[in-house]
């Protein structure tokens, strides 16, 4: 099986959460009025060093973030990077979010072959093969893990026969580098958190290998499962991280690439001169240049994670239709309870329509369909007002509406 990225846009399902403006002009209301679950960001973000630095910067004499081009090397902000990550600054290539990333190393990964995409996995992946005319297939993974995280990744079993004749391709083991694999780790939008040692031995299958790890640093104990400490040893490892989830800064659009130097210089030989403007970039060395300001962010988004991870988990559990699997990133991936599964598409229309809410449509995830949805983590007075609202509609779910 091969694919394009075409495919969801076709059915009009969108790649995307986040899609608040949109949905709000559609429902005749502010968009502060909707409640943002679908996009799974830090929802006390942005920072106020953040915030300082933005400021800093629009009030400099003759506004130079605003006025002059920006560095065509981006000379800070790969320092920055680079000290955060004790790499070489060779080694970062800044981009207009992840998805900029995604193109080009889209384009590295058509010209090494077929690319395996985990499924069910993030679309964006697809569309950006497409803009190249690469080939995919699917690698399914299997719908049921504990939450003993981290965990080993499922290979092979996730290549199991069964699996493969289930989703109509023919994946086999490679025995050697061959053609190009994509991971999300945490994986999107299940959750799941796999381990560095399991990941490590992939490395020696395949030609290229992508790992988006753009909700890792949210994750307690995450950096630890990072592969950026196997780039040194390992130039068809390309790791790709966004700054948009940790200081809830999607309108920025920051985001970068590590790897090895020669295959960056590549990419910015091909790219537009200046992909990322002068206020992104001051942003991004103010916010990876202090570290100790870093440090006590992510305390701060760690407990959180811990706090309202369990809050949500545990209360979604006991609404009657609904099946929460364990996760161990900013989202829960829910599935309806019981057999055959009903859809969900009803609840989740009802969120948005009677209750303002967004949730995550899972139908673009290959291999989810309609008995999916993926909800972000809030806070608590969020959590509150979602949790009312999914009892309310308790009938959808075939229990009793309170």
């Amino acid at each position: 099986m091969a694919g394009s990225a075409g495919d969801d846009a076709g059915q009009g399902i969108p790649p995307h959460g986040g899609n608040r403006i949109a949905i709000a002009r559609r429902l005749g209301c502010r968009p502060e009025q909707l409640l943002e679950a679908s996009a799974s960001l830090v929802p006390f973000g942005p920072p106020p060093e953040l915030r300082r630095e933005l400021r800093r910067a629009l009030a400099a004499e003759a506004a130079p973030a605003l006025r002059d081009y920006p560095d065509r090397s981006y000379a800070a902000l790969r320092q920055a990077i680079a000290a955060h990550h004790a790499v070489d600054p060779a080694a970062v290539l800044p981009g207009n979010g992840a998805a900029e990333l995604f193109t080009w190393a889209a384009r590295d990964a058509a010209a090494a072959g077929v690319s395996l995409l985990p499924s069910p996995g993030f679309a964006d992946y697809r569309r950006a093969l497409a803009c190249w005319g690469g080939a995919w297939r699917p690698l399914p993974l299997p719908l049921q893990w504990d939450g003993a995280f981290p965990q080993p990744f499922p290979w092979p079993a996730a290549a199991g026969a069964a699996a493969i004749a289930a989703a109509g391709a023919a994946v086999a083991l490679p025995s050697g580098p061959a053609g190009a694999l994509w991971l999300t780790n945490p994986h999107n939008p299940t959750g799941q958190l796999w381990s560095r040692a399991s990941l490590e031995p992939l490395l020696k299958r395949f030609s290229l290998v992508v790992v988006d790890e753009a909700f890792l640093p949210l994750v307690p104990g995450g950096e630890a499962e990072s592969l950026i400490p196997l780039l040194a040893g390992h130039p068809n490892l390309l790791v790709l991280r966004s700054l948009t989830k940790l200081f809830a800064i999607a309108g920025l659009r920051l985001g970068y690439a590590l790897a090895a130097p020669p295959r960056l210089a590549r990419w910015a030989s091909w790219r537009d001169p200046w992909p990322v403007n002068g206020l992104a970039a001051a942003a991004g060395s103010a916010l990876l240049g202090d570290g100790a300001a870093l440090h006590r962010w992510q305390r701060r988004v760690h407990r959180w994670m811990a706090e309202e991870g369990a809050f949500l988990a545990a209360e979604l559990a006991a609404i009657e239709g609904l099946q929460p699997l364990p996760s161990a990133a900013n989202y829960r991936l829910v599935r309806a309870a019981g057999s055959p599964a009903i859809s969900l598409e009803p609840l989740r229309r009802a969120l948005e329509s009677r209750h303002r809410i967004l949730v995550r449509d899972c139908r673009s995830f290959e291999g989810l369909g309609e008995s999916w949805l993926r909800i972000a983590l809030l806070d608590r007075p969020g959590h509150r007002r979602l949790l009312r609202a999914l009892r309310r509609e308790a009938a959808l779910l075939g229990g009793p509406a309170r």
